[in-house]
């Protein structure tokens, strides 16, 4: 028997530049199959979530250039469950905006928060964790978060330092810690006090509003005038008044790091932020000399540890190619050494200034 009580908020809205020319502005990665499993991330995603809370209690964030592609992907969902952001405004007036409009239908709603394009490949655990933190969220006005135990030092996410201090099961937070560099990655490592941010979160969405409320008071100052209207059918009218002047601020640093009332819940399942063609690599399949191929054949010679994304029924021949990602899709074919993919967001970038929107 789920609880009433329970709501899930998926963030659908971003880009996934890091993946493209795969992930698209008109085709973004969360609404993609990666893995041909006939479900994209975002399917998978409200898949999981609705097995343990009401389906009429999830609902998506994304902007308003998607509204028509969430209702393909989930027609089972009402129109009203589907938040459209006239503009983008990272995490923190995301998560705002759903948590005003939350407490209008159920003032004693407990939220959890998720990204729409992770991975989990151990669903039970995940879903036992999720459980236990939505207990913990309603007793006390604590924010949570779902910590990862590392596997290596990875420059790709933010970490988590625990604190000895605990209630059962449930850490306190120390500090939180933005991307590091590889050699402060090591050193987290090794300490044994951190662990990836998966970038989860649960509370109760008093506790929320009232973090928003201390921490945020510049954001409120924008939604807060629409207490009344959420819910309702003036709702829209007001989000696209007052959203685009909401300040640009991701939840983790204007509420996480800030509040003194965090806490962090140890997870092992399988977890992976696909964020990235190397996240991309590490979970994917490969052959004998390391080489992943997906979607389409491929013939390799001398060659060594390179992703290959083609569309369906082309063939890849590679010589003597080492650590390389080369992917097309549609109009655009990327070839580039695996472990600088960080120059990806430049490339999308000068091919918008050079190129126009064609290719991004």
């Amino acid at each position: 028997m789920t609880n009433s009580n329970n709501y899930c908020v998926i963030m659908g809205g971003g880009i996934g530049s890091r993946f493209w020319p795969f992930s698209r502005k008109s085709l973004p990665k969360q609404f993609l199959d990666f893995f041909g499993t006939g479900r994209s991330l975002l399917q998978q995603t409200y898949d999981r979530f609705s097995k343990i809370i009401p389906s009429e209690n999830i609902f998506i964030v994304t902007n308003d250039l998607y509204a028509s592609l969430i209702q393909e992907q989930l027609p089972e969902l009402s129109p009203n469950q589907i938040l459209l952001e006239p503009t983008r405004r990272n995490t923190a007036p995301c998560i705002a905006w759903a948590s005003y409009h939350i407490h209008s239908l159920n003032p004693n709603a407990n939220i959890v928060v998720a990204p729409s394009d992770h991975l989990i490949l151990k669903e039970d655990e995940f879903l036992e964790a999720i459980g236990k933190g939505l207990k913990f969220a309603e007793k006390k006005c604590n924010l949570l978060t779902l910590g990862i135990k590392p596997n290596r030092p990875e420059t790709g996410y933010g970490y988590i330092q625990v604190d000895e201090q605990k209630d059962g099961e449930f850490y306190k937070v120390k500090t939180f810690t933005e991307k590091p560099e590889l050699e402060l990655a090591k050193v987290f490592i090794e300490s044994g006090e951190f662990y990836w941010n998966s970038g989860l979160f649960i509370w109760n969405v008093n506790c929320i509003l009232k973090a928003f409320n201390e921490l945020l008071p510049e954001l409120v100052a924008k939604l807060a005038p629409g207490v009344g209207l959420y819910g309702t059918d003036k709702e829209k009218a007001f989000i696209n008044e007052y959203f685009p002047a909401c300040p640009n601020i991701s939840i983790d640093f204007g509420i996480m790091e800030k509040a003194d009332n965090v806490y962090v819940l140890m997870g092992d399942f399988g977890w992976s932020d696909l964020g990235t063609w190397g996240s991309l690599y590490d979970l994917s399949p490969k052959d004998n000399n390391q080489n992943v191929c997906l979607k389409c054949e491929s013939l390799t010679y001398n060659s060594k540890n390179n992703i290959v994304v083609l569309p369906e029924g082309k063939l890849a021949v590679l010589q003597d190619m080492d650590g390389y990602l080369i992917a097309e899709s549609d109009n655009v074919l990327l070839i580039c050494k695996k472990e600088e993919e960080h120059a990806i967001r430049k490339f999308v970038n000068d091919a918008q200034i050079k190129m126009g929107e064609d290719y991004i």
